[in-house]
């Protein structure tokens, strides 16, 4: 994905109202998603329970390793966006495309042409300077995700996470299922040839897989980006949509629609090795609940990559 050499958005007439993003950078306008440009590559680790048409089994868990290659070009020029309620205002922005695939067998399990952009301080509505992430998934679903981004020095904070499906709208009523324990053999689960390097800790938590990687790591400074499709929190809009298969019908529900998508990104610099230079690494956490059979099952993608 490469945008034309001479393209460069241009408002006309020119936006009079300054820039407020709080991280913007002397160097770039894309403020916290400067360091986001580049080619990235690495490992991760996806699970995903999925929907299952036979009779009393509605659902598969599926475990993959993955390698992954993310590619981020910045898009030239301020992106402008006309305003009736309040002036008008810039965005800076980069396109990106993730390619996914499983490092087991080869086969790509995702490929996501997207938008990373940088939104100003805004008084209608009143928002303090935001990121968003606007996604196409080819299953059939897109997203505007919205958040906020930080920069703290040394190493991210990562919490534990947890694949157990909940009750619709309730988290606290969780419903454990057997193929979540690789103990116990399963004929809805990725088979045993498919998941080789997956242990029972990475499936209990796959935010473990992020805080493994950092072992032996001096992280010395992280720029945080914490978005969701949540409607209002913590930025008013966003939201997901999905086709008329995974949305299904009224009276049956749907086959599995992605509900909500929440997801933290953080670029770290590390202290590189004696003699060697400090370099970029990336890492994330996503969590995406599909609703199916009137459950939330959470769809989990982890990955650490470094920037080529």
């Amino acid at each position: 994905m490469e945008l034309k050499p001479d393209f460069v958005f241009r408002p006309l007439p020119a936006i009079r109202t300054p820039l407020q993003f709080a991280l913007r950078s002397a160097s770039s306008p894309l403020g916290p998603l400067e360091d986001l440009v580049g080619t990235w590559e690495g490992p991760g680790f996806n699970t995903i329970w999925r929907p299952n048409h036979t009779p009393g089994q509605a659902h598969f868990l599926e475990l993959n390793l993955t390698v992954e290659k993310l590619q981020v070009e910045e898009i030239p020029g301020a992106i402008p966006n006309r305003g009736l309620l309040q002036d008008d205002i810039d965005m800076f922005g980069a396109t990106y495309l993730q390619q996914i695939q499983d490092a087991n067998v080869g086969a790509g399990l995702h490929i996501e042409p997207g938008i990373w952009a940088t939104v100003p301080r805004t008084v209608n509505p009143a928002e303090e300077p935001t990121v968003v992430r606007m996604a196409s998934i080819p299953h059939g679903t897109t997203i505007l995700a919205q958040g906020l981004a930080a920069a703290v020095a040394g190493p991210p904070q990562i919490a534990p996470n947890d694949i157990t499906p909940f009750a619709i709208g309730d988290p606290a009523r969780k419903f454990p299922f057997p193929e979540s324990n690789l103990s116990i053999p399963s004929a809805f689960r990725s088979p045993p040839a498919n998941i080789v390097g997956i242990t029972q800790a990475m499936v209990d938590n796959p935010n473990s897989v992020l805080i493994a990687a950092l072992s032996g790591q001096t992280i010395l400074k992280t720029t945080v980006l914490d978005v969701s499709t949540h409607p209002v929190l913590p930025v008013v809009g966003g939201g997901t949509a999905n086709t008329a298969f995974l949305q299904g019908t009224p009276a049956q529900g749907p086959n599995a629609v992605s509900a909500l998508v929440t997801s933290t990104f953080w670029i770290e610099t590390v202290k590189g090795a004696a003699g060697s230079p400090d370099f970029h690494q990336l890492q994330y956490t996503q969590n995406v609940l599909l609703d199916f059979n009137g459950l939330s099952w959470p769809h989990v993608t982890v990955a650490t990559l470094r920037k080529k």
